[in-house]
């Protein structure tokens, strides 16, 4: 088989390159390829979209300042928005674990866009007839502020569905608090008895706390619509004409239909990734809070025999390849797997930010492939947990009460009439007869009988209680 009709030639500075005759991207894709076999892993196609946005804004740009002839331009933006209506997807391929900066996935786009624009125009692939890459479709910019600005359009992008999950995740929260609010039980602190809570005040924790990890994701939101596109290599914004910078803001602005905002210090905004961090670190939060409510419905359903089984989730597997009936909290077992995935890909970010140097951060990619994994997964994972989980937890009420009947921490209660140390006295009575507080309490002439079942009256112990 003759494979010189399977592949064309391109070289560079560093000599020639052999390419797939149908590849769209070029020498320095090619390069990256060889290079980088690293995860198997692509550009996320959101991330793709972001780049290509950003070619069209300065092609734009550039065509209003007359660097490009009208019949470049009009091939440069066809062939952005055709890979914006999604042809091309799978020429996108540069690993994101890549040569540092991101100039391999900034020349796989100004490559792709290139050849599609040439062979608009009638020049064949590889040929650079009438547009080059870098010469036409990199005009006035650089990698160094297109991919920052990539990065947060992206987020910006596809926050929108993260929210929207952690919203409906707040109001089924809200929906459980008061389905619960009348269903008394035991509470627990250090895993032991402890005083009465209703399980609806223990999902207005819950509640509340997702809330306030909504809030701080919405805060650090606002910081990634600060893009420094203009910059260039260094900040400086050489290679662009006076005015460029204001002028793609408002062809990105357009485009994108975002409020973003122009940076005034292009320099920090090429260094410093601390706005990206601080949005992770708002989803490093949540995830914790996820995590921890996670542990708290997987102990209060533990059972269905030999656990508290305070609530039923919903069955959505079998559980057991030997031990048949056994159903597992699988889907609240999957979200505490991708809150820790969170967690890593922020502990990443974190070290990422801190490794720029000078004027420039080379750990770009890094960051933009974990800050839009983290979004994406964080997203499918709340949804499912959202759908397959929280809604159809239900209280078992009688368990409830059963170990509520149980508890030694309801002693605290008696703390205001017996004393601290005659109560302790109680409590080791109960626990070595078996039988209830206030049963042993009236037994063993410790208080009359009227006023324990005063004091042990259900809707009097989740609230304060000391009267005059």
């Amino acid at each position: 088989m003759n494979t010189n009709n399977l592949f064309r030639i391109e070289k560079d500075s560093l000599g020639k390159v052999r390419i797939p005759k149908k590849a769209y991207w070029g020498v320095n894709t090619q390069r990256a390829i060889e290079n980088f076999p690293i995860s198997g892993l692509y550009p996320h196609k959101e991330y793709v979209f972001s780049t290509v946005i950003i070619k069209k804004a300065a092609v734009m740009a550039n065509r209003a300042f007359d660097l490009l002839d009208e019949k470049l331009f009009q091939a440069i933006t066809t062939a952005c928005d055709e890979i914006l209506n999604g042809k091309f997807s799978d020429q996108f391929i540069v690993d994101p674990y890549q040569a540092g900066a991101g100039t391999s996935h900034h020349m796989n786009i100004n490559e792709v866009i290139a050849n599609r624009a040439n062979e608009i125009l009638g020049a064949p692939l590889g040929s650079y007839t009438y547009i080059h890459p870098n010469n036409h479709v990199n005009m006035s910019q650089s990698t160094n502020d297109v991919i920052p600005c990539a990065v947060r359009i992206t987020a910006l992008t596809i926050i929108p569905d993260l929210l929207s999950v952690l919203n409906y995740l707040e109001k089924l929260l809200s929906r459980k608090t008061k389905d619960f609010r009348k269903i008394i039980k035991s509470g627990r602190t250090h895993l032991q008895d402890a005083l009465p809570i209703t399980l609806g005040q223990e999902f207005s924790a819950y509640h509340k706390s997702i809330i306030l990890d909504i809030n701080r994701i919405s805060e650090s939101k606002q910081y990634l619509l600060r893009v420094g596109i203009g910059g260039t290599a260094v900040g400086t914004g050489i290679n662009t004409p006076p005015g460029y910078q204001d002028m793609i803001m408002k062809n990105l602005v357009n485009l994108t239909r975002l409020p973003l905002i122009k940076s005034d210090n292009l320099f920090e905004s090429m260094q410093n990734t601390s706005d990206l961090l601080f949005f992770s670190s708002s989803l490093r939060n949540i995830s914790q809070t996820l995590i921890r409510i996670g542990n708290d419905l997987r102990l209060l359903s533990s059972g269905p025999k030999t656990g508290l089984s305070e609530i039923s989730l919903p069955d959505v597997q079998q559980g057991s390849s030997i031990m048949p009936g056994k159903v597992n909290p699988s889907i609240i077992e999957m979200m505490t797997m991708v809150c820790f995935q969170i967690i890593g890909f922020d502990q990443t970010i974190l070290l990422s930010s801190m490794s720029g140097q000078l004027e420039l951060n080379v750990m770009l990619p890094l960051v933009a492939h974990n800050l839009i994994s983290q979004i994406k997964i964080l997203t499918n994972a709340v949804n499912m947990f959202n759908n397959k989980c929280l809604k159809g937890i239900k209280a078992n009420e009688d368990t409830c009460r059963y170990w509520l009947d149980r508890s030694s921490g309801i002693a605290a209660i008696l703390n205001p009439y017996l004393g601290y140390d005659k109560t302790i006295e109680l409590v080791k009575i109960s626990l070595k007869t078996g039988k209830s507080l206030k049963d042993s309490a009236v037994e063993k002439g410790f208080i009359p009988k009227d006023t324990a079942n005063r004091l042990f009256r259900l809707k009097h112990l989740t609230k304060p209680n000391l009267q005059k």
